[in-house]
């Protein structure tokens, strides 16, 4: 019987053209100085790739990419929420 549990480190692998993607929480904020959370404006979502499959092409950990808001699964990994998302649900590159 173990005293004191230690936990276990984890981490995702994504295989074929899957991406783990930390979505970022972009706001907005109107002219009369109103935030509006990015969910109220729009159906997709922005976020980081932090991991991609061996066949993922085009894409890179590091990458910033548009896609919806309901593709892909979302998955906590490491008490951080993250999609993971075939490459073809993914919109566009976002160049900042």
């Amino acid at each position: 019987m173990l005293d004191d549990p230690q936990p276990i480190p984890m981490t995702l692998e994504p295989l074929d053209d899957f991406l783990v993607i930390e979505t970022t929480d972009e706001e907005s904020e109107t002219r009369a100085g109103l935030i509006l959370p990015a969910s109220a404006e729009t159906q997709c979502s922005t976020g980081i790739v932090i991991a991609a499959g061996p066949d993922a092409e085009g894409v890179v950990p590091g990458d910033k990419v548009l896609f919806l808001k309901e593709a892909g699964y979302d998955v906590r990994l490491a008490g951080t929420a993250v999609k993971v998302v075939r490459r073809h649900e993914l919109i566009a590159r976002v160049h900042d």
